[in-house]
């Protein structure tokens, strides 16, 4: 799908404030309200607005611990990829996963209350998961950047 500007310019404003309006965002870049809902409408058919969420404050919330960890399977247990990905899945403490390139298999984000919930996760579910070999975990301090927008700029260029 070939964004314009004012496509470019909807997507922008629903990154930084999804609660917008279509009329407010209109208001912003200059199209009425129903050209501007049309567009985001459109958008979100596309699948490029996947869905509008809110942001929440995790350690407001009491969620202390985030946790990056890298998990290796056995070469045996990498025919069962599938089943690990589905076990994972189903934690509410990962919130993402990845696979990954290298000497790891995948590369997860978990939050948890504290270290001593992040210990029983970690030994009653991620370690007993099959076909793991080992999980290397690094315990995030501070945050000197946390974002969802994505860089539009960037896909500027491969949508020209």
């Amino acid at each position: 799908m070939k964004l314009d500007n004012f496509d470019r310019q909807i997507l922008s404003l629903i990154q930084a404030d999804a609660s917008l309006s279509a009329a407010e965002i209109g208001e912003r870049i200059g199209l009425s309200q129903s050209p501007c809902w049309r567009r985001i409408n459109r958008l979100e058919e596309a699948g490029i607005i996947m869905r509008r969420v809110a942001q929440l404050d995790r350690r407001k919330l009491g969620l202390d611990m985030l946790v990056f960890a890298t998990v290796k399977l056995t070469a045996h247990g990498r025919r069962s990829l599938p089943e690990f990905a589905e076990a994972v899945r189903t934690y509410p403490e990962v919130l993402e996963c990845y696979t990954i390139m290298g000497d790891m298999d995948f590369m997860l984000k978990i939050l948890t209350r504290d270290i001593y919930a992040y210990e029983r996760f970690f030994f009653s579910k991620l370690s007993q998961l099959p076909g793991v070999q080992e999980v290397n975990s690094s315990i995030a301090m501070s945050n000197i950047k946390m974002t969802s927008e994505l860089p539009l700029s960037l896909a500027e260029a491969a949508q020209d």
